[in-house]
């Protein structure tokens, strides 16, 4: 397992562990990053400009952006539509119920990409994070990294729920996962 010390709400995986993916050049992606939405109107179009420039501009094989709408009832999904028309590697999965889980199960379960993500649509990542983050499974090193603002080194500024949340979020995922 690897941590990528300034990523938070950032997964990665192979789709298929113990495999190192194939990068060819057929125009399939190697890495579908999904962003789970629920009425996000007004965050969701610059976050996935942002993340679409900085994968454009520092990732080197091809990839995809999912938006995964949680059954949003603002103008999230007509955004996310908007968004998918502009970009050919921006997809949109809407789903009629509200959970972040059930939205990365729905885009994971059948992803073509041998390597999957998933990112918070505030982008509190530092997008630098995501190359360290998912390089040891592109290399296959590793089939799971998980980026954590818990890390050493990590740099990171939030309120105390916030805090307490993540925290009791990474002893779930320690316990559960046996991971450091």
């Amino acid at each position: 397992m690897v941590e990528a010390g300034d990523t938070t709400a950032a997964v990665a995986f192979h789709a298929e562990p113990g495999h190192r993916p194939a990068i060819a050049s057929t125009g399939s992606p190697v890495l579908d990053v999904v962003i789970p939405v629920y009425n996000e109107e007004t965050d969701l179009e610059p976050c996935i400009r942002r993340l679409h420039d900085h994968l454009v501009e520092q990732f080197p094989y091809p990839f995809r952006i999912t938006i995964a709408d949680n059954g949003s009832t603002d103008g999230t999904l007509g955004v996310a539509e908007r968004l998918s028309r502009e970009f050919d590697d921006v997809e949109v999965l809407h789903l009629d119920e509200k959970g972040k889980g059930r939205a990365l199960r729905a885009v994971w379960s059948t992803s073509d990409a041998p390597v999957l993500a998933y990112m918070d649509v505030d982008l509190s990542t530092d997008l630098a994070a995501l190359g360290p983050l998912v390089a040891p499974l592109l290399s296959g090193h590793s089939d799971l990294a998980i980026g954590s603002r818990l890390a050493r080194g990590a740099r990171v500024v939030r309120g105390p729920k916030r805090e307490l949340i993540s925290r009791c979020y990474n002893l779930i995922l320690r316990g559960t996962l046996a991971a450091r």
